[in-house]
């Protein structure tokens, strides 16, 4: 009796078990065989994204052209090859990186709103962001740490800031920034995804990226905050020391003019300073909750895109070695 009824189910049992293993395949395939993303960008009209293409191109080329003139006239002027310059070219450079694996993605999605990035793109851009950000980050601390030395111990300076240690330095800040960028894509790569994959920024993004992935990602949010705070706070405060230190030196100065090019140069550093940190600060260290994806992914696109263009023009306008420079190059005789 009991092995008819049993038989008399079979068929509705095996369409159960077949229900079961189609709906965990679908689910397994949603979380395992996702080959791309698609960046949602900028909700605008298609009127306003093209305005949008032409005015990022043109920034785009003012970063590319700026920061390229400011190696070249490193490069050209010996009077430039000093450890400070040194520094300065390989800001010049990180920005011309950092503009350039973001900058082109964001202005194929204005033209092309549903053109997806694929998965290995994606986790490639995020990692060479993430790099480029924190070696930035490095270069200004130690960029602080030169005119420290320079101003506050002018005499000592020649004997410290040798090539050797500058080149030290600069293969530290690299190898520094790609090994943290690491860290974040081994903890993110085992997630699984969930589709529809939909990222909403113009680029892949650490946090934007997670936001799609169907698993906990507290330990992820967690070291970004962690590396954020250890990147940001910390060189920060490092920095705001070291120049109280200059200013105090700087007052002690009997030379005006002394006085004129150290603020120059001081300055100018310091206004890098304020933008890149403060911009950065906001995103990853201020508030996580919230409304706020919309306005940081506008702080974003002034953190990557605006700060590249501007800090050759913040050196150029700000430095009067860098303006003679040009002059000499470009023919024109410098003013006595």
């Amino acid at each position: 009796m009991y092995s008819y009824r049993m038989f008399k189910h079979l068929p509705q049992i095996c369409r159960l078990g077949e229900l079961l293993c189609s709906s965990y395949r679908e689910m397994g395939e949603n979380q395992t065989m996702v080959t791309e993303f698609l960046l949602l960008g900028f909700p605008l009209s298609p009127q306003i994204q093209m305005l949008l293409f032409g005015l990022f191109s043109l920034f785009y080329i003012f970063t590319l052209l700026g920061n390229g003139a400011i190696l070249g006239l490193i490069w050209l002027d010996f009077r430039l090859h000093t450890p400070m310059y040194f520094f300065l070219s390989h800001l010049a450079l990180v920005d011309i990186a950092y503009a350039c694996n973001t900058v082109p993605q964001m202005l194929v999605n204005l033209l092309l709103p549903a053109k997806p990035i694929s998965f290995a793109g994606c986790m490639t851009q995020m990692f060479l962001f993430l790099s480029f950000a924190h070696t930035e980050y490095l270069f200004l601390v130690v960029m602080s740490c030169d005119r420290y030395m320079a101003i506050c111990h002018p005499l000592r300076y020649s004997a410290i800031m040798t090539w050797r240690v500058c080149i030290t330095l600069a293969v530290t800040s690299w190898t520094i920034g790609v090994l943290l960028s690491l860290i974040h894509l081994v903890l993110l790569l085992p997630l699984p995804f969930c589709r529809p994959q939909k990222i909403n920024h113009f680029f892949c993004e650490i946090m934007a990226v997670l936001k799609v992935a169907c698993a906990d990602t507290h330990i992820n949010e967690i070291m970004v905050l962690v590396g954020a705070i250890s990147v940001l706070v910390g060189p920060l405060s490092s920095i705001l020391v070291s120049y109280m230190c200059i200013l105090c030196a700087i007052l002690q100065i009997q030379s005006g003019e002394g006085q004129r090019k150290a603020f120059s140069t001081c300055s100018s550093h310091l206004c890098v300073v304020g933008l890149f940190y403060g911009t950065a600060i906001i995103m990853y260290v201020g508030p996580r909750y919230g409304n706020l994806k919309e306005q940081k992914k506008y702080l974003l696109l002034f953190h990557s895109l605006f700060n590249p263009m501007l800090n050759p023009l913040i050196y150029s306008l700000r430095n009067s070695e860098v303006k003679n420079t040009l002059k000499r190059v470009l023919g024109v005789e410098t003013a006595l």
